[in-house]
């Protein structure tokens, strides 16, 4: 379920750290304390002053140890250091040939620091540990553009895109980052608060609806409507089956008369869970049958009742309009739109052209067990701003889930 946008997102957090920790490395190479010329300089000239520092401290030696002998032997001294002048003369040469020698020498691999080898043994580990770099706009720039193309090729709608790397982006843009596991972790982080604040839309609670309207003596009056082929009267039997399973009583309104095999269809499936159902004849008036299911609800203190609606593409005014005098005429507490999440962008305009005519409180998507992109459940809500309310997941009547954000985020993270 949702493997394309899955794949997407993960892969989006897999080219970031890469790219970041590669520039981290390449940087952190670059800039590494290599010996400069002015530390090469300062160097040989320590090693100057140590060479005459050594020679001062010889002549001193020499002194002092000349004031302490007596005068005969004084006398000897001399002799001796006229003797011994051109050696020593020689030996002041070779200290300055050593001078020269020292000025000469260049900072070589073997002459670096204790800090410059412990630099050395952190390369291998660079892509764990890199120096403090602050995330920029052009670090994430290209990598998310990627993301975006990947979002609409996935039915995601434009705009939410458009929010999803707008608030990725001004995430991550200003973070420091010190491990290349930061900027995986802060991008997962990044990519599930975009997606949480698109499902951010206010949801509803149908069983606490449920139990309101059953203190007032009231059934809950759930109409559903959506184009053919959605798996809109199948999904009727799987709401009717979820609430069974809670302990409620639904009956169900077959008002789709357009044409007589959805009356069968809907007939098959309340016989088969064991339920109620109003009906009238083909092409009776869908209004009267809807009218006729709410009464026997509140007569019977039945707890729901699901009025099911003739498909109809949401460009046909006619039957638009038939659905809005449904709504009249029932005076529904909940309007939910069943599309096919497998059609993607087609199934958020569909849910607008409804939404602007009989105004939606929900969503159930259904088909989602198929649906690899994820378009659709990603965006619709947060088009109309509605809540999904159920996911239907496969052919059985318990094949529905409730829509939780929290879970749809962690399908895709």
């Amino acid at each position: 379920m949702f493997n394309a946008l899955k794949k997407k997102f993960n892969s989006t957090v897999g080219k970031l750290t890469d790219k970041v920790s590669r520039e981290a490395e390449s940087e952190g190479l670059k800039n590494e304390d290599k010996p400069s010329e002015q530390s090469a300089t300062l160097s040989r000239e320590n090693k100057i002053e140590k060479i005459s520092s050594v020679e001062d401290d010889l002549k001193e030696v020499e002194s002092e140890e000349k004031s302490k002998l007596p005068p005969s032997e004084k006398e000897k001294e001399v002799k001796s250091e006229s003797k011994s002048f051109f050696s020593r003369f020689k030996s002041k040469e070779s200290i300055q040939k050593d001078e020269k020698e020292v000025e000469s020498v260049k900072p070589t691999t073997q002459d670096k620091s204790i800090e410059e080898e412990e630099l050395d043994s952190d390369k291998s580990s660079i892509f764990s540990f890199i120096r403090e770099k602050t995330l920029s706009e052009k670090d994430v720039e290209d990598i998310l553009w990627e993301l975006e193309m990947s979002l609409l090729e996935s039915d995601v709608a434009l705009e939410v895109a458009e929010t999803i790397i707008s608030s990725v982006k001004n995430d991550l843009v200003g973070k420091k980052i010190k491990r290349s596991s930061d900027v995986e972790d802060y991008t997962r982080q990044a990519l599930k608060n975009a997606i949480s604040t698109i499902l951010d839309v206010e949801s509803i609670n149908i069983e606490h609806l449920i139990n309101k309207k059953k203190a007032q003596g009231e059934p809950l009056i759930i109409m559903f409507v959506g184009i053919n082929g959605t798996g809109k009267t199948t999904t009727i039997a799987k709401v009717s089956t979820y609430f069974i399973k809670k302990g409620y009583t639904p009956v169900i309104a077959a008002s789709d008369t357009f044409r007589a095999g959805a009356i069968e269809q809907i007939t098959h499936h309340a016989e088969t869970i064991g339920i109620k159902i109003i009906k009238h004849k083909k092409g009776a008036d869908p209004a009267a049958v809807a009218f006729d299911a709410v009464s026997h609800a509140k007569a019977q203190k039945k707890d729901l009742v699901l009025i099911d609606t003739a498909g109809r593409m949401q460009t046909n005014i006619n039957l638009m309009d038939e659905m809005a005098k449904i709504k009249r005429v029932s005076r529904p507490d909940l309007i939910i739109f069943v599309g096919d999440s497998l059609t993607g962008n087609d199934a958020v305009a569909q849910a607008m052209k409804f939404n602007d005519t009989v105004n939606l409180d929900g969503i159930i998507l259904t088909k989602a067990e198929a649906d690899a992109k994820g378009g659709a459940a990603l965006s619709i809500g947060y088009v109309i701003q509605k809540p999904i309310l159920f996911l239907g997941t496969g052919q059985s009547y318990d094949d529905l889930i409730e829509f939780r954000p929290d879970w749809m985020v962690d399908q895709l993270i």
